[in-house]
C-alpha cells in the first residue's frame, strides 16, 4: 500500500551514511579506478555515481526490487511509467519523438525525479532541473587505499601461464561517508513528479548498495538514510543546519583515518530546537527493514 494520502510534495532533506569496508564505493576512472579521493585524502562518493545505482535497480523489471516496490502501492505500480532515461543503448530519435508527442515526462522516472538534459531542439522544453539533487558523498576522515595484484589462474596473454592485473584491486580500508540530498518541490510541475515518484525514490534509496555489491563493492553499506520533511514547502529549517546535526564525528584523532564504525560518534535525533520546525526524522533504512519484517 502507497504509505501516504498526501497528494503533494513536500520540502526534504535527506543525509545519507554510508559506511564501506574494504570496498572501493565509487572509483575514479582518471585514476585507474582508485578509489576517490580529495587532496586531504578524504573519500569522495560522486552523485551521478549513486544515481546509477538507482536507475539500474529500477530498470530490472524481472528484479526482485522492482518487484518488491512495485507491489507496496495500491493498485500496483505499471513497468510503462518507471522506465529509465538514462539507459544504455536509448534510441534517441525515439526519446526525441517521445517528446513531441508528449509521452516522455509520463514514461521516463529518472527524468522526472532527476531532470534531463536532454538537448535535442525538439526535446528542449523538457529541459528541466530535478525535484531530486544529491550532493557529493565526503568521508568524514581521510581514507587508506590498499592496492594489490590479482591473478588468473588461466592465462589470457600470449605466452604466459597465467593472468596478471597489476594493482588492479584498489580498496578503501575503512571509512563512514555523508552525503546528501534534496527534494526541491518548487521543481515538480516543471517535470511533472509526483509524489508517487518520491515514495518509489524513498523505497529504492535503501537497496542502492545492498543489491547492486561487486567484486570491489562486497562491504559498502547505508547505516542510516535520514529524510527530513519540512513544515513549510519553501523550507522550515536550514539544510545545513539540519545535516551538520545528523552528520557523524570521529571520536578521536579526526585526522587520521578510522578502523571501525565504533571510531564514530552517529546522532541519531535532531536537536529540540531543530526538530520543533519539521517533521518527525525518518531513517529509511529502518523503515526498509521494518516492511521485510512486517
Amino acid at each position: 500500500m502507497s504509505e501516504t494520502h498526501e497528494k503533494v510534495i513536500r520540502r526534504a532533506t535527506g543525509l545519507l551514511v554510508i559506511e564501506a569496508v574494504n570496498s572501493n564505493p565509487n572509483g575514479d576512472p582518471d585514476r585507474e579506478s582508485d578509489p576517490r579521493t580529495r587532496p586531504d585524502r578524504k573519500g569522495e562518493i560522486s552523485p551521478v555515481s549513486f544515481k546509477r545505482k538507482l536507475r539500474d535497480l529500477l530498470e530490472d523489471k524481472k528484479g526482485p526490487a522492482w518487484q518488491a516496490i512495485k507491489d507496496r502501492f495500491t493498485p500496483p505500480l505499471e513497468a510503462g511509467a518507471f522506465e529509465v532515461l538514462e539507459s544504455r543503448g536509448r534510441d534517441r530519435e525515439k526519446v526525441i519523438k517521445e517528446a513531441d508527442e508528449g509521452t516522455f515526462l509520463p514514461k521516463y522516472w529518472d527524468a522526472r525525479v532527476f531532470g534531463n538534459t536532454f538537448l535535442e531542439k525538439k526535446a528542449s522544453q523538457h529541459l528541466a532541473t530535478g525535484v531530486v539533487q544529491f550532493g557529493l558523498g565526503l568521508s568524514i576522515a581521510p581514507v587508506t587505499i590498499e592496492r594489490m595484484t590479482t591473478t588468473n589462474k588461466s592465462g589470457v596473454q600470449t605466452g604466459k601461464d597465467r593472468g596478471m592485473a597489476p594493482l588492479a584491486y584498489r580498496v578503501v580500508e575503512h571509512a563512514v561517508y555523508a552525503m546528501p540530498f534534496f527534494v526541491n518541490a518548487s521543481a515538480a510541475r516543471k517535470t511533472e513528479c509526483s509524489l508517487r515518484d518520491i515514495e518509489v525514490l524513498r523505497h529504492l534509496i535503501p537497496l542502492a548498495y545492498s543489491q547492486t555489491s561487486s567484486y570491489v563493492r562486497t562491504s559498502v553499506e547505508i547505516r542510516h538514510a535520514w529524510y527530513i520533511e519540512h513544515s513549510s514547502p519553501l523550507g522550515s529549517a536550514s539544510d545545513l543546519e539540519l545535516i551538520a546535526a545528523l552528520a557523524p564525528r570521529k571520536r578521536e584523532r579526526p585526522e587520521e583515518p578510522s578502523k571501525g564504525w565504533e571510531d564514530y560518534e552517529v546522532p541519531v535525533a535532531l536537536p529540540e530546537g531543530l526538530q520543533s520546525r519539521v517533521a518527525p526524522l525518518r531513517d529509511l533504512m529502518a523503515e526498509a527493514y521494518a516492511a521485510v519484517g512486517s
